[in-house]
């Protein structure tokens, strides 16, 4: 095998970066925007499927990274409710690209994979895929995946105060009762992440600069990082780029 100099220069680059990073720096839980497929697909002259599914094996590798690196949390956002709206031909190629994707999760026995979203949106079978992976993997002790699909933060939100609702009606609470001793935990407690630690990055490729409703409740004390890079251009030293960078920063949590 041959080797350029960019490809030895990138390599000596990737490693002083990932030896200059604190461990006790790394994020305990980073959310991800899987952005930029289909205008890698359009660049390509391809079809906009083979950029859905070039992002779909960028996540694996992704994945590993993570592993390797000792990230425990990373969700990521692959459909969002707004996305639902495209033309049927292509939410129907990309839903079959998410449920292979979604097999391989559970063929690696790596991960443990979590649904997040609205899953009344989906097929039943995609649904139906994702409780059955949830339930598969749940005991598994390594990589923590939430599988962002049908999300949108808005529903998240609406969807945690329905529920609350209910179980304190369920409780014989009045709403005035409610009202009254409502706190934001009591909200955090029924979003679709309960029990998880708020994410402490979170990155988007493709160079656009906004949530587009990920995690919006969750996000609030989170650090973002902006990658230019299209999600299947997204390489190793860029993530290391995004470490790198939330480890220099101060978190102040609001204060």
């Amino acid at each position: 095998m041959t080797w350029t100099f960019p490809e030895v220069g990138y390599s000596f680059y990737e490693r002083r970066l990932q030896r200059n990073l604190a461990p006790e720096r790394i994020p305990h839980h980073i959310g991800v925007m899987v952005d930029g497929n289909r205008r890698w697909a359009k660049l390509a002259g391809a079809p906009t499927s083979h950029g859905h599914q070039a992002g779909a094996d960028k996540i694996h590798e992704f994945l590993g990274w993570c592993e390797e690196l000792g990230v425990d949390v990373v969700t990521l956002y692959m459909l969002s409710t707004d996305n639902m709206g495209r033309p049927q031909e292509e939410i129907d190629q990309l839903l079959d690209i998410i449920a292979n994707t979604l097999d391989r999760l559970g063929e690696s026995n790596r991960v443990r994979v979590q649904p997040v979203g609205a899953l009344d949106l989906l097929p039943e079978d995609l649904s139906r895929k994702l409780v059955d992976l949830a339930r598969s993997t749940e005991k598994i002790d390594g990589l923590h995946v939430n599988v962002a699909v049908g999300y949108g933060g808005r529903r998240e939100i609406v969807d945690a105060v329905k529920e609350l609702m209910r179980d304190a009606a369920g409780k014989g609470m009045s709403l005035e009762t409610l009202a009254e001793e409502l706190t934001d935990q009591h909200i955090s407690s029924f979003l679709y992440t309960r029990g998880q630690q708020d994410p402490d990055l979170v990155i988007r490729t493709s160079g656009e600069q906004r949530l587009s409703g990920f995690l919006m409740w969750q996000s609030a004390y989170s650090e973002f990082y902006f990658c230019e890079a299209l999600w299947p251009d997204f390489r190793r030293v860029d993530f290391l780029r995004a470490l790198r960078d939330f480890g220099r920063r101060q978190r102040r949590f609001g204060s």
